[in-house]
């Protein structure tokens, strides 16, 4: 009789389990989706799992995510789960991702949850995120690196008419380079405009200087005539200091100007946000 008892004891507690097993956090619908997605607690990442306080996925890994993929797939891409979903009919997967974040969250780190939904045929459906820390954040989270600026180049003599630097004598093929750019910027975001001017060795070194700042100040006025915002726009004179070609001197002086055209330009420099 004792042995029963003890037999339908650990049957209760073996049904009780796999019922368990089976269970699944959130009501996820036949095909992989749900109105109100449950996360597990953060505490209760599986102890089976070395790194206990999730992983740092590259945000190549978390683009190539897609519905449709199978549960094999998603386990070479991000690894298996980080808590222990059951061990039959499981349908969703959670895990803990970290971002590096500098200037947000503990120690730089940005944390989040994330969860997988598959249908009734073991297919990934939906994807959900929840902020862990801090509790505002975006996930997932964008670290915050530095961007390099674009940079245009515009030849001078395209945009000016000899010895000119006014913006009533910007050029008809100047100012349709100039259209374009600030049509580009009014589409995008940025931070800063830096806008340098240059000239060749050709002249006096003080005119050049004064020459170049003028110039580049004429285009800012001319981006802000077409609806630039003026005030993030930086002007500098680099007169003949940063040349990019280098001619003989003892060139024919038509030649040599020609050749020092490349000298004679207009760089826009565009500091991208973060």
């Amino acid at each position: 009789m004792q042995t029963k008892t003890i037999i339908k004891q650990g049957t209760s507690l073996l049904m009780a389990a796999v019922l368990a097993a089976c269970a699944t956090k959130s009501d996820v619908k036949t095909d992989g989706t749900t109105d109100h997605p449950v996360f597990p607690p953060v505490n209760e990442v599986s102890f089976s799992f070395k790194h206990q306080k999730g992983t740092f996925p590259t945000a190549d890994e978390l683009a190539q995510i897609k519905a449709g993929m199978t549960k094999d797939q998603l386990y070479k891409l991000i690894g298996r789960p980080h808590f222990d979903e059951g061990m039959f009919h499981v349908r969703e997967w959670d895990y803990v991702f970290h971002f590096h974040t500098p200037g947000q969250g503990k120690d730089n780190v940005t944390t989040c949850q994330f969860k997988i939904l598959f249908d009734s045929n073991k297919y990934a459906r939906s994807f959900h995120w929840k902020a862990v820390d801090p509790q505002n954040a975006t996930c997932p989270a964008s670290a915050s690196v530095e961007v390099m600026p674009q940079r245009y180049t515009l030849s001078a003599d395209a945009l000016f008419d000899f010895d000119q630097s006014d913006i009533e004598h910007i050029r008809v093929e100047g100012k349709a380079e100039l259209d374009e750019l600030a049509d580009k910027l009014k589409t995008v975001s940025y931070k800063r405009i830096n806008v340098i001017g240059h000239t060749d060795h050709l002249g006096a070194e003080g005119y050049n200087q004064m020459l170049s700042k003028q110039r580049a100040d004429a285009v800012r006025e001319y981006l802000s005539s077409r609806g630039v915002d003026k005030d993030r726009i930086r002007t500098r004179g680099a007169g003949e200091s940063q040349p990019v070609n280098q001619c003989m001197e003892n060139m024919d002086r038509q030649a040599l100007i020609a050749c020092l055209a490349p000298n004679r330009r207009v760089e826009i420099e565009v500091e991208a946000t973060n």
